[in-house]
């Protein structure tokens, strides 16, 4: 049932009825030639277009777009609706031209604002259009006799696009019920029948148009499904210049086109890209003109880091004009050729383009870039009267032979993860599966793959030198565990005893398989190295962590163990301070006088000594409490007196050390604080509540 789609028939019924006639109110200035009109000469007043004029000009343009880009295949079935419907061509492929349907209109002629309103209707229009796609064109024909056994699985599928001005919202939905209807009912008379088709999928777009300056009385709305055969989408759309963007809008939409603008064309006398400039024969000037084309064209495009512009209400490719060539013998490469139409086929700068390329030359294309080499993407050229944009292959053509593997795609790197690739291909095989295996999800075999497919290749670097965590082997068990669609306990417990892994590595000071490729000397140091590793760990896992909440456990297990404790981090701030104060004691060591006694050299020297050992004393992890228990002692406290006296004893350096670094752990004890001669008195209370004195053997005596 996908042999054809909805594209494949389009039905346009525009409104002929009496409303169709009123005014659109949008000015079209007549007279233009202000300067070269002679004095006395009344201007010409300007005019405005009915409804029904620029309903007529934007269908046309529509069918153009699609005539130019689809010329086979993409077939258009117009109907005008009054007191009863007109059907003004069929499906058949000679029928399908704008001539065809100009002469018609011109025909049908402009509504009768005169005519009676409540015998004309947009009802027998659109009760056209569904009996009218239930009709088999040429190409279903074919399909249908080349599978007579299963002709069901030709598809019948259709848009009706309707143009006229609704009443209200309450209004589009009777149309809309109608339209239901009257499917049923034609589905119901093309199963008896070999010349008509069920309708498989239709969908109506209305488009309410109403006159510049008033309020419209119907809302958009966007596409909706009325039933599984229907679904319905609502315009309301100003008429004139705001009609044509839209119906711009939903060509594009509806035929997967896209837009290229292109820049900086020069209309020069030299370059006979316009040889009717006469009035610009001395000046040079640059325009841009925008073109429609299939979307395919812009694949590679985007592929090689292009980007598109917003152009008003909807985005356009910007390509800049290249200098053509006059050797129409030399031959690019191509990877594709798509047909192309002018936006604005009447502009003067599109007319100029087109009849230069119609001629036989050859325009090149560039991407705008800022910086670098001139890439040229694109070439225009014409071929048996229809001009083509071509893709040209900006890379490396494929019919060139094909590089070594240790040579590298295009460029000198050799360091590919062969080994892992070829791992990598093994478990993402495709093998037969049975249409009677089940699965408990309900997914068929082909999405399971691509599923599976996408989630190994989140993150994949493909160099070796571009990855630390895949040159680990203490990672391999996380990294073949998170990229699976459901965790189990065993998995979680696993991944998190991987993490626990690394942060003993790094605790050792374990070294890294870290790519020195572009660094100088032996690259980062071990710290950065580990920031590195990481950096790259939570970035993998953090491509999975949404999965399942087994995955996101493995993440906060990763995060909890990158933090760092407050002393630890409090300590490595310290030791930086420590070694900003020694390189500023060695720059000030140097402007310092000599005239200092040794004695006082040697004093300041063990100060600094003992200072810097009681710190590292201090911060050392054998210390039972912690650094704030007590405040840091100055160094006029920890000095003794007899230190002014003359040099100190090395066993007095000794003990004051001890003494200064104890002191900083705990409190003091009472009793040494106490003590006389170093010995504390016991049981001192005793002698002032019995009046007894105690010796040193704990006898007492009066």
């Amino acid at each position: 049932m996908k042999m054809f789609s909805v594209s494949h028939k389009t039905a346009f019924v525009v409104d002929h009825c009496p409303y169709m006639a009123e005014s659109s109110r949008q000015q079209v200035e007549c007279d233009v030639l202000t300067k070269s009109r002679a004095q006395g000469v009344i201007p010409l007043a300007p005019v405005s277009k009915s409804l029904w004029t620029c309903a007529v000009e934007c269908s046309m343009e529509y069918c153009r777009i699609l005539y130019d880009v689809y010329p086979t295949n993409k077939l258009v079935n117009y109907i005008v609706s009054d007191s009863e419907f007109h059907i003004l061509n069929s499906w058949r492929q000679e029928d399908q031209s704008t001539h065809e349907l100009m002469a018609a209109l011109a025909a049908v002629g402009p509504p009768n604002p005169r005519e009676d309103p409540e015998c004309c209707s947009i009802l027998h229009g659109l009760v056209a259009a569904v009996e009218s796609l239930c009709k088999i064109t040429e190409l279903q024909h074919e399909k249908r006799t080349a599978l007579m056994d299963t002709a069901e699985r030709v598809a019948n599928r259709g848009r009706i696009i309707c143009l006229t001005n609704a009443k209200s919202d309450t209004h589009v939905r009777m149309l809309e019920d109608c339209i239901q209807e009257t499917i049923l009912e034609q589905n119901k008379l093309a199963a008896g029948s070999d010349r008509l088709m069920a309708i498989q999928q239709c969908e109506l777009v209305l488009v309410h148009i109403y006159p510049q300056g008033e309020d419209t009385l119907v809302s958009d709305r966007p596409k909706k499904e009325i039933s599984p055969l229907l679904t319905s989408e609502v315009h309301s759309v100003r008429a004139g210049r705001h009609l044509a963007t839209k119906l711009n809008i939903l060509v594009q939409q509806h035929f997967d086109l896209a837009s290229t603008t292109i820049t900086n064309i020069p209309m020069k006398p030299t370059l006979n890209v316009c040889e009717q400039e006469e009035q610009h024969a001395n000046t040079s000037a640059n325009y841009d003109v925008e073109l429609l084309h299939h979307r395919d064209a812009h694949l590679e495009f985007f592929k090689s880091g292009g980007t598109s512009r917003d152009s008003g209400l909807k985005e356009t490719v910007t390509l800049k004009w290249c200098t053509p060539r006059t050797n129409s013998i030399e031959l690019h490469y191509c990877t594709g050729a798509y047909r192309i139409s002018p936006t604005d086929v009447n502009s003067r700068p599109s007319s100029c383009l087109t009849n230069f390329l119609l001629n036989g030359r050859s325009v090149l294309l560039e991407q705008p870039r800022k910086s670098g080499s001139k890439v040229i993407s694109h070439m225009l050229s014409s071929h048996g009267g229809e001009i083509f944009l071509h893709v040209l292959n900006s890379t490396r053509s494929t019919l060139e032979d094909p590089p070594s593997i240790s040579e590298g795609c295009g460029g000198r790197v050799t360091d590919y993860r062969i080994t892992d690739f070829g791992e990598f291909m093994r478990e993402n095989r495709l093998m037969p599966v049975s249409e009677s295996a089940h699965d408990p999800s309900g997914k068929l075999p082909a999405e399971r793959a691509k599923a599976q497919l996408e989630r190994h290749t989140r993150y994949w670097p493909m160099i070796i030198s571009q990855t630390t965590i895949f040159n680990m082997q203490a990672v391999v068990p996380l990294a073949n565990l998170i990229v699976k669609e459901t965790l189990t306990e065993e998995d979680v417990l696993t991944c998190q005893k991987t993490v626990y892994n690394l942060v003993d590595m790094e605790r050792k000071n374990d070294p890294l398989p870290i790519s020195t490729v572009g660094s100088r000397g032996k690259g980062p140091k071990r710290d950065e190295q580990y920031r590195i590793m990481w950096n790259e760990l939570e970035t993998l896992v953090k491509t999975h962590a949404g999965a399942t909440d087994r995955h996101q456990r493995v993440l906060d297990c990763i995060v909890a163990c990158r933090s760092k404790p407050p002393e630890e981090e409090e300590r490595k701030k310290r030791g930086r301070k420590r070694e900003d104060k020694e390189d500023r004691t060695e720059k000030n060591g140097s402007k310092d006088t000599d005239d200092k006694s040794w004695q006082d050299s040697d004093r300041s020297g063990m100060l600094d000594k003992e200072e810097q050992e009681s710190e590292v004393i201090k911060d050392s992890p054998d210390s039972p409490e912690p650094l704030n228990k007590k405040p840091r002692l100055s160094t006029d406290e920890v000095q003794p007196p007899e230190r002014a006296k003359g040099p100190v004893s090395l066993l007095s350096l000794w003990t004051n050390r001890i003494a200064a670094a104890n002191s900083r752990k705990h409190q003091e004890f009472a009793g040494r604080i106490n003590s006389v001669n170093n010995k504390a008195e016991l049981y001192q209370h005793l002698k002032d509540e019995n009046g007894m004195e105690v010796h040193e053997n704990g006898k007492a005596s009066r």
